[in-house]
Parts: structure tokens; C-alpha cells; sequence
């Protein structure tokens, strides 16, 4: 059995997997198209109108919601996928980060060196629009709340989801740290498997 046949039967039996375990959150499952959108979105502190449709067309794109920019489980995320960017980049994947964040937090967020270090997009998601599209719900705000910074969060939170969305348009993977009970930079190194095994899959 050759390496690439052998590559393709573990890729397609990895997302057969995940297909077909039971999923105990309401997210869009492996094997759907995934819904594109157009968002607002900022990269090293610069904002921009961001397109799934576009990336996709460069190949897999791993869309990951987090609840709040400057939060402990969410900043390990950001800090995660962008020293591991350039793996991503490899592999032909483009990463976007989605959250409720005004645009005005994702600017400081996004171009922090500590955190997202001006490596990938985050798009602002704050009536959680987005988040709805993929079957996700955005928790209310939490009165008093605040980030690490000491500055007061005055949106709602999206659940910890991360879709590993193929070339083709259609969910190959969904991890979920509230169903699937994940560390942050777990959605980080599995989205990375899955699009490492993918491109493997598809080079002779």
C-alpha cells in the first residue's frame, strides 16, 4: 500500500469518525456545506471586509469562534494559532477567528504580539449573525464583566467551536470545548492534523 493511499484511508476514516459521533451541542455537522459570510474583520490592528468565500478559494480555511478577546482561555487560543501559523500556511490553510468583539477590540487583539501577533484575521460577529449561521448561540453579556485588562466586556459570549472547512466548501471536522470538553490549544493542534493530513492526502 502506497504512502498516498495510505495517507487518504486515515484522512477519510478521521472525518468518517467525526461524522459519526454523536454530537451533544447544536453545531452544523462534518459533511455540510459550510454557510459563507462577509464580516468585518481586523488583521495587525487594521480592519478589512473579510470573505470565507474568498479564502476558501486558497484552499481548507479553519473558522474558530472564542467567546472574548483579552480572556484566559482565549488569549492560550489566539497565542496557539499564531505560533503555529506558519504549519497552517503549509498545509495551504488559511485560519479566521470569529467573536462578538467590536471591531475596536479585535484592532488591539489582533495586532497584540502576545496573542494573535498580526498572523491571521478575527472578524467581529456582535449580534452573533455568524455564529447563528453555523447553528451556534451567543450567551447574553454578562453584567460587570471583565478581560484581563481590567476593561469592562459589554458583549455576549459565542461558545469555543472550531470548523476545519475543505477547499470544497463542506465541514470536514467541528471540535467543541463545550461538548467535547477541549483545552483551547487542542482546537489549535487537531484543526492542524486535519489539515495536514489533508493536503497529504491530495499530493502524489
Amino acid at each position: 500500500m502506497n504512502k498516498r493511499l495510505m495517507y487518504s484511508l486515515a484522512t477519510g476514516a478521521m472525518i468518517a469518525a467525526m461524522a459519526a459521533a454523536p454530537s451533544a451541542f447544536a453545531a452544523i455537522a462534518p459533511g455540510t456545506t459550510a454557510p459563507t459570510f462577509t464580516a468585518q474583520a481586523s488583521k495587525a490592528g487594521k480592519d478589512f471586509t473579510l470573505s470565507l468565500a474568498d479564502a476558501l478559494k486558497s484552499g481548507p480555511v479553519i473558522v474558530y469562534f472564542f467567546p472574548s478577546a483579552y480572556t484566559g482561555g482565549c488569549d492560550i487560543e489566539a497565542h496557539a494559532f499564531a505560533t503555529e501559523a506558519a504549519k497552517f500556511k503549509t498545509a495551504g490553510a488559511t485560519i479566521i477567528g470569529v467573536s462578538a468583539d467590536s471591531i475596536q477590540r479585535l484592532n488591539s487583539f489582533s495586532a497584540d504580539p502576545n496573542y494573535c501577533a498580526g498572523k491571521f484575521p478575527i472578524a467581529s460577529d456582535p449580534d452573533g449573525k455568524i455564529a447563528a449561521s453555523f447553528d451556534l448561540k451567543m450567551s447574553a453579556a454578562e453584567p460587570d464583566a471583565k478581560d484581563v485588562r481590567g476593561e469592562v466586556i459589554d458583549h455576549g459570549f459565542i461558545s469555543r467551536t472550531t470548523f476545519v472547512i475543505g477547499r470544497d466548501g463542506k465541514v470536514a471536522a467541528v471540535f467543541s470545548s463545550e461538548a467535547d470538553h477541549l483545552h483551547p490549544q487542542d482546537h489549535v493542534s487537531k484543526s492542524l492534523a486535519i489539515v495536514e493530513q489533508l493536503q497529504s492526502a491530495k499530493t502524489p
